[in-house]
């Protein structure tokens, strides 16, 4: 069973920790709502200083909601419109230090000033996005990125 854990050690090794604890949890199971579930959740007790993570999926052409740990938010994206859709057309990801000076920007929480969307890539097919929003300007950094990118690699092994 789960317990909440009190992450010590440097930011790199409380991210491996997470990770492991991804695996742990998501290991035996095949269903992609219920591994997407649990990496939302776990991903909102482990990160600090943020207010909404969760997952859009890919459906046509445009991302909808999956599963999340926060407020209420966009229910649709087009690709190519706000953080997720910009990152799932340009297959990269996204860091944006203050969102309100990113063009198109969607504002879905009025509180989120800072965002980090990772592309979830399998079969070399963009199949969703991990979107990350803080309520503090410049929250995400290259540490948070480079460990978010191989939270999101261990995941999709299990999708």
């Amino acid at each position: 069973m789960f317990h909440t854990t009190a992450y010590d050690g440097t930011r790199d090794e409380k991210y491996q920790l997470v990770k492991k604890q991804l695996t742990a949890l998501i290991e035996d199971e095949s269903n992609m709502i219920a591994n997407l579930s649990n990496a939302a959740a776990l991903l909102n007790q482990f990160l600090d200083r943020i207010n909404w993570v969760g997952f859009y999926l890919v459906e046509g052409n445009e991302l909808v909601l999956g599963p999340f740990q926060g407020l209420p938010a966009c229910v649709r994206i087009p690709f190519g419109k706000g953080v997720c859709g910009t990152a799932v057309k340009e297959r990269k990801t996204l860091r944006v230090e203050d969102v309100n000076q990113f063009p198109g920007h969607i504002a879905c929480d009025s509180a989120s000033q800072s965002e980090i969307v990772v592309p979830i890539i399998k079969n070399n097919d963009v199949i969703g996005v991990l979107d990350i929003d803080s309520p503090e300007i410049n929250r995400f950094d290259e540490v948070d990125e480079k460990h978010l990118k191989e939270f999101v690699d261990a995941l999709v092994k299990h999708l």
